[in-house]
């Protein structure tokens, strides 16, 4: 049976019901079809932000079922997406180590803070503020994010690392410049990966391309031992200038933790000061001075060493055996009689005890058995000023993205969508996926597409999604251990090429010049300040925004004149004769306090253009709108031509019109004898108050 509409306000999964048996089996298929793609793309996309592989799966689990059942579309597929992983990792990477303890904690904090952000707007049904992103800002910054997406993930294709700095297209720099570095091992890896998904999509696009690939890469890396990883002390490192980079390295970590330990000290007896002798205390503003210092010191010191372990990070060795201990020389500086292994290997990460390095391929590890640990986000009170205008760009973004999905797929079904709850059911998802280890998420074009191919008929099908994502947590782990990190950057790379749409852009400029320079200042502006990403689109948005209030600041206003069939039409584009009894005038646009001075010269230079005409008639089809500015404005008008002999007539007035002009006492004013219902009614009332003698004068109406 069905339930009732009060119960379904509450639980909008409960529309699902009842449900038949083909339904179900429709259900459990499209499901299963969807983990097929979105377990490796999870994993995928949760390195893409920054975190652990396995960080996906836990993206995938919870959230994906609770996005279902609290949103509005039936076959709505959420999840990691590339945008919202892209502008995850853009925000954090600033604050702290991509992949550290820390960097995760932020990772799920954002979870939250997005989550709550989409909530509370879809609570109090504020779903039209993505209005404020328009389609043409949305273009230009998803061109450019799918661009950075994918330079960023040429380093993993390669093998090559990639530095992290506050300017992308420096790191993209150093990794074209290693290009002669590229371990041919990892690049087949990912080539072979790229051509199997192409090839089934081309061919074939029913079968789960992305698994195939997945598959039967982690299957040859396996079988061909792909990766090779090995341990060594900074005194196994032959190279004096790595051996200098990584005792500078040390010694600066010493002092990072030193000063950590510092601040901790030093921000548990300011909380006691304020308690004590108050916030403005000579001591407290003392030692937050100290503070301040101490965090200065300490992001100077984070940042050398971030430059340190790029350096290091692309330095390679060859590994030779003296004596039976393993030691490393830069490459091409083996002694004569000495020979290396024959691989190449990079130090993956440095430490005070022992190094990390690299000879063979990447891949993604043990990934942990089980359910995420389930628990309320640690906070971190001193990143949440950081993160707010984060939150809200991934919020705001991550919900117009779902949207657009949502709608496109009801134009197909015919369901109704209801943007609010949407905003509901992905704020709950991100909520729910923060207590789950899980990062921001949205909707997913490719796996909602896949969805609905897949028969999909309501929300079950997610439901059943993430039940088979749960049983790849708990059984199926051990299989991803040798998934390599070149696969999932080609999963990667195949996803965003389709985000990158350049006719788009063309189309918002043949639309409107002014949408298209929003486009491609917003694609040039994102490009730039890549890794923030978020700066880009709050430019694009700013300007468009700001376009658009001087569009409206400067509305065409016509002078009308009668054309050969009768109607009136601009007099100067069809080159018509004025009139010597009346001034006709347009005005198409909202009259209000950003116009109004434009709406007072345009009158008055039209009028005085015809000094004759002792009518002037204001046609007011085009005007939507008057506030208080656009009142006052035409109230001094009426009576300053009325003071000079002029008569101000108008026509075509909208009720929200009339409404402000008799609420503001203008229409007792103008009276009602001066407002007619259309254009040739006034014209006609006109003529017939101005007598006979002005014979055929260019605007009187044409006889019936």
């Amino acid at each position: 049976m069905a339930f009732p509409p009060v119960f379904q306000k509450f639980l909008p999964f409960l529309r699902w019901f009842p449900m038949g048996g083909p339904t179900i089996r429709a259900d459990f298929i499209a499901g299963l079809t969807v983990a097929l793609v979105l377990v490796p793309q999870s994993m995928a996309y949760a390195q893409l932000a920054g975190l652990p592989a396995y960080y996906g799966l836990y993206a995938a689990f919870l959230p994906v079922i609770v996005a279902a059942m609290w949103g509005s579309s039936n076959q709505l597929g959420t999840g990691p997406v590339a945008v919202a992983s892209l502008l995850t990792a853009s925000s954090l990477t600033p604050l702290a180590a991509p992949g550290s303890e820390q960097f995760v904690v932020l990772a799920v904090m954002l979870a939250l803070m997005v989550g709550i952000v989409q909530l509370a707007l879809g609570v109090f049904k504020l779903g039209v503020i993505v209005n404020f992103l328009s389609h043409p800002v949305i273009v230009g910054f998803t061109n450019a994010a799918a661009m950075i997406i994918g330079l960023s993930q040429v380093n993993k294709l390669i093998g090559v690392p990639m530095g992290r700095s506050e300017h992308f297209i420096e790191d993209i720099w150093g990794v074209v410049k290693q290009v002669g570095d590229t371990h041919w091992p990892t690049l087949a890896m990912g080539a072979v990966a790229i051509a199997i998904m192409w090839a089934i999509r081309r061919r074939a696009p029913k079968l789960p391309g992305v698994l195939i690939a997945v598959a039967v890469t982690t299957t040859a890396s396996w079988l061909i031992g792909f990766e090779r990883n090995d341990t060594a002390t900074v005194e196994q490192i032959m190279e004096p200038e790595a051996k200098a980079l990584l005792a500078d390295f040390g010694r600066t970590e010493t002092r990072i933790a030193e000063i950590n330990a510092d601040i901790t000290a030093k921000s548990a007896a300011l909380k006691k000061l304020h308690v004590e002798k108050g916030e403005l205390s000579h001591d407290a503003i003392t030692i937050n001075y100290e503070i301040e210092l101490a965090r200065l010191q300490l992001k100077d010191r984070e940042d050398e060493n971030r430059r340190r372990n790029r350096a290091i990070r692309s330095m390679v060795f060859e590994k030779v055996s003296l004596d039976g201990t393993p030691r490393y020389f830069a490459l091409g500086r083996v002694p004569a009689e000495h020979s290396s292994d024959g691989r190449r290997w990079r130090i993956a990460k440095a430490g005070s005890d022992k190094l990390k390095l690299v000879g063979g391929g990447e891949v993604v590890g043990k990934v942990p058995e089980g359910l995420p640990p389930v628990g309320l986000p640690k906070i971190s009170w001193d990143m949440l000023g950081s993160l707010i205008s984060a939150a809200i760009v991934i919020s705001l973004v991550g919900f117009m993205e779902a949207i657009s999905i949502a709608k496109a797929i009801a134009a197909k079904t015919k369901q109704k969508i209801d943007p609010n709850q949407e905003l509901v059911g992905q704020g709950l998802a991100n909520l729910v996926g923060s207590l789950t280890q899980s990062f921001p998420v949205s909707g997913s074009f490719s796996r909602s597409a896949v969805n609905i191919n897949a028969g999909a008929k309501t929300g079950l099908s997610s439901v059943f999604t993430g039940l088979f994502v749960l049983l790849t947590l708990l059984f199926l782990t051990p299989l991803l251990y040798h998934l390599p990190q070149a696969v999932l950057a080609a999963v990667i790379i195949m996803a965003v090429i389709g985000l990158i749409n350049f006719d788009a852009v063309k189309h918002a400029w043949h639309a409107n010049k002014h949408d298209g320079i929003a486009a491609v200042v917003t694609f040039v502006a994102t490009l730039a300040a890549a890794p923030h990403l978020d700066n880009g689109i709050m430019v694009g948005a700013g300007l468009a925004i700001g376009l658009y209030l001087y569009r409206t600041m400067s509305p065409r206003v016509a002078i009308l004149g009668r054309f050969h069939d009768g109607t009136l039409r601009d007099a100067r584009i069809n080159n018509l004769p004025a009139s010597d009894v009346v001034t006709a005038v347009r005005f198409d646009g909202r009259l209000y306090f950003a116009n109004v001075a434009y709406f007072e010269d345009a009158i008055l230079e039209a009028v005085a253009a015809n000094p004759k005409a002792k009518y002037l008639l204001v046609v007011g089809d085009g005007i939507n709108e008057l506030d208080a500015s656009g009142e006052e404005v035409m109230h001094h008008i009426v009576q300053r031509l009325n003071g000079n002999g002029v008569t101000v007539v108008f026509s075509g007035l909208k009720k929200q019109v009339i409404d402000v002009m008799r609420a503001t006492g203008l229409f007792e004013v103008i009276t009602q004898d001066n407002v007619f219902a259309t254009a040739d009614l006034a014209l006609a009332a006109i003529y017939a108050r101005h007598g006979d003698h002005a014979g055929e004068d260019a605007l009187r109406p044409v006889a019936a």
